[in-house]
């Protein structure tokens, strides 16, 4: 009987990946840094146990629901995603369900490391182009896409609870952060952000942009 859990080696390997892909491009110093760091940590840690070390959700989810995973291959990988299961989709079905999430976290990777190259690249001036011309935080868009191709990928009971918490720790560090830039660039910042969203862009602006270029081309 086919059993692919326990694969701890495997645990450790994703868990040092992501953990220091994402400690390399948000790198914390302040004390709130690394408490939201924390909590990224321990999303990851619960994701990745769960996904190829020991399927808690998928037991737990199982046994409430009374759902019958089959006696051929019960302990075979593709058996412990939760929304495959849930909804009885075909195997085929929970491997497109798991491309897709694999598909918006490379989405995240792109826009979080994009970010970090124009930061990076300023060497301490403000940035307003590029992908800051779109939205203030393209860093923790990137996060919140990573995390949420994860949930979509391989969710679990843990990291559906976890990711709240992370959000609001996020929402609440680039506020902070928001203060620090005033401070540092006072009004051009102020202005800065009236005009562009936090971590979305957004459609109206956009719009209204093509409005009044068309309006100005005749």
């Amino acid at each position: 009987m086919t059993y692919d859990y326990s694969l701890w080696i495997v645990v450790l390997m994703n868990v040092v990946f992501f953990g220091m892909f994402i400690y390399g491009f948000l790198k914390p110093r302040k004390k709130t840094e690394w408490r939201s760091m924390g909590v990224v940590t321990a999303f990851i840690v619960a994701l990745f146990t769960e996904m190829y070390g020991f399927p808690l959700t998928i037991y737990l989810v199982v046994s409430y629901f009374g759902i019958n995973l089959g006696p051929a291959e019960p302990f075979a990988h593709v058996q412990g995603h939760m929304w495959g299961t849930l909804l009885r989709l075909p195997e085929l079905g929970t491997l497109l369900v798991c491309q897709i999430g694999s598909t918006v976290m490379l989405g995240g990777l792109i826009v979080m490391g994009l970010g970090w190259r124009q930061i990076h690249r300023a060497r301490g001036e403000l940035v307003t182009s590029g992908l800051y011309r779109y939205i203030r935080h393209p860093q923790y868009t990137g996060l919140f896409l990573i995390t949420v191709g994860m949930l979509i990928q391989w969710p679990t009971l843990i990291t559906v609870i976890m990711w709240p918490i992370l959000m609001v720790k996020y929402l609440r560090l680039a506020k902070s952060e928001e203060q620090d830039m005033i401070e540092a660039f006072g009004e051009n910042y102020v202005e800065y952000r009236k005009q562009v969203p936090a971590f979305f862009p957004s459609l109206s602006r956009r719009l209204d942009r093509h409005a009044t270029a068309f309006t100005e081309g005749e």
